[in-house]
């Protein structure tokens, strides 16, 4: 759950404070599997997405500094968590790609394929 405002007149009434509950999808890719015969342990994935997502729960995306004058738009936050979850993986020593996708509700999504 988040909260944020889209300060430009293209979003109509989004550009006022509104929130918004987001399901999060991570799709971790490889060309080919480990020697573990997975492409990453699912729990270490369920992790690392916990990990990048804890700053921004409950939390007003226009105060955070990081968002500092940016459209946190569904499509611009995919792109933040996909970078963010990569940074993350790499270090734990996935070499594969990550795809992201939220979703605000069954109806409406956007996703970031790097």
């Amino acid at each position: 759950m988040i909260a944020h405002s889209l300060k430009d007149e293209f979003f109509g009434p989004a550009q006022r404070m509104h929130g918004a509950t987001y399901e999060v999808d991570a799709t971790f890719l490889t060309d080919e599997l480990n020697a573990h015969q997975v492409v990453i342990d699912i729990g270490l994935a369920q992790d690392l997405l916990k990990e990048v997502l804890a700053p921004l729960a409950y939390q007003n995306l226009d105060e955070l500094p990081v968002f500092k004058n940016k459209l946190t738009t569904t499509e611009f936050i995919a792109k933040y968590i996909q970078e963010e979850l990569t940074k993350s993986a790499k270090k734990k020593g996935f070499d594969g790609k990550i795809e992201t996708c939220i979703k605000e509700n069954p109806n409406a999504f956007a996703g970031f394929r790097p």
